[in-house]
C-alpha cells in the first residue's frame, strides 16, 4: 500500500507509527510499575509465622547454649592441650636425667646415694602426677565438647522436624499468595485486554489510531509479558488448558472473519462492475494492482498482457481507454496518464460497444459523437 501514498503521506504515516509506539512505551513502562508493586499489598510471610514457637524457642536456646560450651571446651581444650603437652616433655626430661643417674649409681655403687635416689625417684612421680592431672583436663574438655555436640545434634534433630511441619505451611501460604497476587495481575490486566479488543475491532481506523494501536500493543504486553510468566502452573496443566483455550479463540475469531470475508466477496462478485469500483478505496486498489492481483477478488492476474481489460476470475474492469485520447490506462485511474484528463469526464469502458462508424481520434484533438 505504500507505493500508493504520496511521499508526505508515507512519512506522515510513519510519524504517527512512531507515535503509537512511544505511547505504548510508557503506557508499557507505567503498567511495569504497577505490576511490579501489586506483591507488595500481601504481608512478607517468614517460616518463625508457622513454627511451633514454644516447642521451638528452648531448642533453639539449647543450640545456642551447646555451641558457646562447645566453643569454650575448645578454647579450654587448647589451653589444657598445652599444659599436658609441657607436662609430657617435662617428665620425658626428668625420666631421661633419672636413667642416667641410676647407670652412674649403678657404675660407682655407692650406698649413700640412696637419699638422692629417692629423692630423685619422688620427683620423677610428681611430674608424672601432673602429667596425669593435664591429661585428664584436657580430657574433660573432649568430654564437655562432645557432650555439647551431641546436646546441640539433638536439638537440631528436634528442631528440623518442627522447621520441617512449618515450611510446609509456609509454602502453601505462598500458594495462596501467589494466586491472589496473580489474581490482581489479571483484574488490572483482562480489562485491559478486553478494551484492546474493542478498539481492534472498532477504532483502529479512526482518526486517533496511533494511540489506539498505543494501547493495543501495551494491552499485548501486558498480558504475554506481565500476566502469562506468572500463571500458576500445577504441573503444567493450567497453562496447557489456557493454551488450549486462547488458541480456540483466536482460530474461531479467524475461521469467522475469513467466512465473513468470503460471503462479503461473494456478494461483492455479485454486484454491477460500476459499484464493485466505486466501493474500492483508490489506495487500496492501486496497492492491489501493484502487487498484480486483481482489486475486486484479490486473486493473481496477469497484468503484464495487453489483451486482458477484465478480472477472468470476478469479471472487474481492470483496463479500459480515455475518452479523450483513446489511450489504455487502469480503470481505478483518477486521470488518464497520457492527456491527463478526469476519469470521470471520460467514456465508458471499451467493452461498451461504440454504434456508428468508427472515426479516427488525434491526440489532443476534440471527440465528435457517434452518429
Amino acid at each position: 500500500m505504500s507505493k500508493s501514498l504520496r511521499l508526505s503521506e508515507k512519512w506522515f504515516r510513519r510519524g504517527l507509527w512512531l507515535v503509537a509506539f512511544v505511547f505504548a512505551s510508557f503506557l508499557i513502562g507505567l503498567g511495569s510499575t504497577i505490576v511490579g508493586d501489586l506483591p507488595q499489598v500481601e504481608r512478607v510471610r517468614v517460616l518463625d509465622d508457622f513454627i511451633d514457637k514454644p516447642a521451638a524457642e528452648p531448642l533453639r536456646a539449647t543450640i545456642k547454649a551447646s555451641e558457646k560450651a562447645e566453643e569454650q571446651a575448645a578454647r579450654d581444650l587448647d589451653q589444657a592441650q598445652l599444659q599436658l603437652n609441657t607436662a609430657q616433655q617435662a617428665s620425658a626430661n626428668a625420666r631421661e636425667t633419672f636413667g642416667n643417674w641410676i647407670a652412674t649409681r649403678r657404675a660407682t655403687a655407692q650406698p649413700d646415694q640412696d637419699t638422692e635416689l629417692i629423692a630423685r625417684t619422688k620427683a620423677l612421680d610428681a611430674f608424672k602426677q601432673k602429667e596425669d592431672a593435664a591429661q585428664r583436663k584436657a580430657d574433660a574438655q573432649r568430654q564437655i565438647a562432645l557432650d555439647a555436640r551431641q546436646a546441640e545434634q539433638r536439638a537440631r534433630e528436634a528442631l528440623s522436624v518442627l522447621e520441617h511441619d512449618a515450611q510446609e505451611r509456609l509454602n502453601a501460604e505462598y500458594r495462596r499468595v501467589e494466586l491472589r497476587v496473580f489474581a490482581y495481575r489479571l483484574a488490572l490486566t483482562l480489562p485491559l485486554l478486553l478494551v484492546a479488543g474493542w478498539l481492534f475491532v472498532k477504532k483502529r481506523k479512526s482518526t486517533y489510531w496511533p494511540f489506539v494501536w498505543g494501547f493495543i500493543f501495551f494491552a499485548l504486553f501486558a498480558f504475554f509479558v506481565e500476566l502469562v510468566p506468572y500463571l500458576p502452573s500445577y504441573g503444567g496443566y493450567v497453562r496447557y488448558v489456557v493454551g488450549i483455550v486462547l488458541t480456540v479463540l483466536v482460530g474461531r475469531y479467524a475461521i469467522i472473519a475469513l467466512n465473513r470475508y468470503l460471503a462479503r466477496q461473494k456478494l461483492a462478485e455479485q454486484q454491477p462492475d460500476q459499484v464493485r469500483r466505486e466501493e474500492l478505496s483508490y489506495d487500496v486498489a492501486l496497492a492491489r494492482l501493484g502487487k498484480s492481483v486483481c482489486p475486486g477478488c484479490e486473486r493473481p492476474v496477469d497484468l503484464k498482457n495487453n489483451e486482458i481489460d477484465f478480472c477472468p476470475h470476478c469479471g472487474i474492469g481492470l483496463f479500459d481507454h480515455c475518452g479523450h485520447c483513446s489511450t489504455r490506462k487502469s480503470a481505478f485511474s483518477k486521470f488518464c496518464h497520457a492527456c491527463g484528463t478526469s476519469a470521470g469526464a471520460q467514456s465508458p469502458s471499451p467493452h461498451t460497444p461504440v454504434t456508428g462508424t468508427a472515426q479516427s481520434v488525434t491526440p489532443g484533438a476534440p471527440v465528435q459523437p457517434a452518429t
